[in-house]
């Protein structure tokens, strides 16, 4: 028992050693300063004065965008308007990722679907690269009549998905039982808009109809709050930052309930036929 206490006092030492050495930084203003357009030949744009971007799917190509800074714990704030109508076959991506093989990945992945069916939210979490912690959800309103926020919060103690401030989905830091948590590898904001037809929509059976193409997602208001290799006079174990040991409250608690109990459609910790040999051990655990 007395070896337990040390070793989680240790282990908090070393988070806020780790804080010391971050500084804190608030991106919220203009996509021209804030995100890189990586990818689709002018079909990702900037708007009003940066203001707006908006990325575009046509038969040839999708397009894609990132952010200029990583974060190393954060709190990721991103308003989006999916593409209406006939959107089956498209994904709209929003993550978080380091890279190499052994890579950290945050999900949201928003699945299009037929005109009058709904959008499937699909989240997923990779630790050391290993991933296959997919959960899935649908909405409680129509996600492309207009702009809804989309979150996550990565700090030492979970990572959260939120939606218009609702959580849907939390992944806690379990290390002390052996499961990896990410916490070494700065992790860049991604997004993009592609062609997955081959799985997307209804296991694949649906595909793309380009007659409808091209197809249009809309991104405004992206706010980042969060920790950055290199010197600064602000720390990330500083009072102003919060959302650093955030953790639940009850009401946060009830929400996240509520949710799960009416608008989850797909948990991995139940899927006893695609884990034979047993469930992911975090499964197990309350």
């Amino acid at each position: 028992m007395a070896s337990s206490v040390c070793s989680n006092a240790i282990n908090f030492l070393l988070l806020l050693a780790l804080a010391s050495h971050l500084s804190s930084v608030s991106f919220a203003g203009s996509f021209y300063q804030d995100v890189d357009i990586t990818w689709g030949d002018g079909r990702a744009k900037i708007l009003n004065n940066g203001e707006l971007l908006t990325l575009s799917l046509d038969r040839s190509s999708g397009s894609g965008f990132q952010s200029k800074q990583e974060y190393l714990y954060g709190k990721i704030d991103m308003q989006i308007k999916l593409v209406p109508g006939n959107s089956a076959g498209t994904v709209t991506a929003y993550y978080l990722s380091s890279q190499g093989a052994t890579h950290d990945e945050i999900d949201f992945e928003f699945l299009g679907n037929l005109s009058g069916d709904p959008y499937v939210v699909h989240t997923n979490l990779y630790t050391q690269g290993k991933g296959e912690r997919e959960m899935q959800f649908y909405l409680w309103f129509d996600p492309t009549m207009d702009f809804h926020t989309y979150s996550v919060l990565w700090n030492p103690k979970h990572i959260v998905f939120y939606v218009d401030g609702t959580p849907i989905r939390e992944f806690k830091n379990r290390e002390s039982s052996g499961v990896a948590y990410p916490k070494n590898q700065p992790m860049r904001i991604f997004s993009s808009l592609w062609n997955a037809d081959d799985w997307a929509t209804r296991g694949g059976r649906v595909k793309t109809d380009w007659s409808k193409a091209p197809f249009t997602a809309s991104f405004r208001n992206f706010n980042a709050i969060g920790c950055v290799g290199g010197s600064g006079a602000s720390s990330c174990s500083s009072a102003n930052n919060t959302w650093m040991w955030q953790e639940f409250d009850s009401n946060s608690v009830q929400r996240l309930k509520w949710v799960q109990e009416n608008y989850m459609i797909y948990n991995y910790c139940t899927d006893r036929k695609r884990f034979p040999r047993g469930l992911p051990p975090e499964c197990s655990m309350s």
